[in-house]
C-alpha cells in the first residue's frame, strides 16, 4: 500500500502522520483500530490475521528485516 493511502486512513483515525515511516505509522493505525501492533514483524510468512489490509507488506518488510539483521 502506498504512504499517502496509509496517511488518508492514519488521518481517519485521527492521528497525525508527521514524518513516521510505513512501519511506525501502520502499527500506530493498528493500536487506533485495536488491533495488535505487529506490522512487519511476521515470521516464515505466517500471519494468524486473516483479514488484515496490512498482510502483503507486513510479509515484505518482516523479510526485509530478517535479511538485514
Amino acid at each position: 500500500m502506498k504512504m499517502q493511502d496509509i496517511r488518508k486512513i492514519a488521518k481517519q483515525n485521527g492521528l497525525k502522520t508527521g514524518k513516521l515511516n510505513k512501519t511506525l505509522l501502520v502499527k500506530q493505525i493498528q493500536i487506533t483500530e485495536g488491533n495488535f501492533d505487529c506490522f512487519a514483524s511476521a515470521s516464515n510468512d505466517y500471519c494468524d490475521q486473516s483479514d488484515c489490509i496490512w498482510k502483503d507488506d507486513c510479509f515484505t518488510l518482516a523479510k526485509k528485516k530478517v535479511a538485514i539483521s
